[in-house]
């Protein structure tokens, strides 16, 4: 769904996992890191505050294979600062993210809220993103959550068999 005075999307995933579960890996750094970099992007984070009013800072950056340079800080990174908005274990979490660049195209507020409802098959985690900086073309970000989702769902599965393996819980 795009608006052009503020563009928004909102992607949807059934997981086969708990709330608690899926809420956890939006809340713990050495989970964020590993899904949250779309397609074959890598993540690193500076700082992590799992609070309401803390957040989070991170650089995203495209692998050196892409012969696109679309970074928003650098030619091959984007660096993002979250705030936590809003925490209510298990269903929902609420960050105004803020990209930094150069670029005023890229300026402003992003809100990214993600719920976590239960499902038939596991838990529907949706992120809903409003008021996308105009630089940032609304099915990019679409494409991006997508993957960012469809990674959290390997993620969580390769965690699951881990944990079996080594019998953790």
């Amino acid at each position: 769904m795009t608006d052009s005075a503020s563009a928004s999307t909102r992607i949807s995933k059934v997981i086969d996992a708990p709330r608690e579960v899926l809420y956890r890996a939006f809340t713990d750094p050495s989970a964020l890191v590993v899904w949250l970099p779309p397609g074959e992007m890598t993540g690193e984070i500076y700082s992590f505050d799992a609070r309401v009013g803390g957040g989070y800072r991170m650089s995203l950056f495209y692998p050196l294979s892409d012969q696109v340079h679309r970074g928003k800080a650098s030619v091959r990174k984007d660096c993002v600062a979250a705030q936590f908005v809003e925490l209510s274990p298990p269903t929902r979490i609420v960050e105004a993210v803020r990209f930094h660049s150069a670029d005023p195209a890229f300026s402003g507020e992003m809100t990214l809220e993600a719920t976590f409802e239960v499902a038939e098959d596991g838990t529907e985690v949706t992120i809903a993103c409003t008021h996308i900086p105009p630089g940032i073309r609304p099915q990019d970000n679409e494409a991006g959550c997508r993957s960012s989702l469809e990674k959290l769902a390997r993620y969580i599965e390769h965690k699951r068999v881990k944990d079996r393996v080594f019998g953790n819980r």
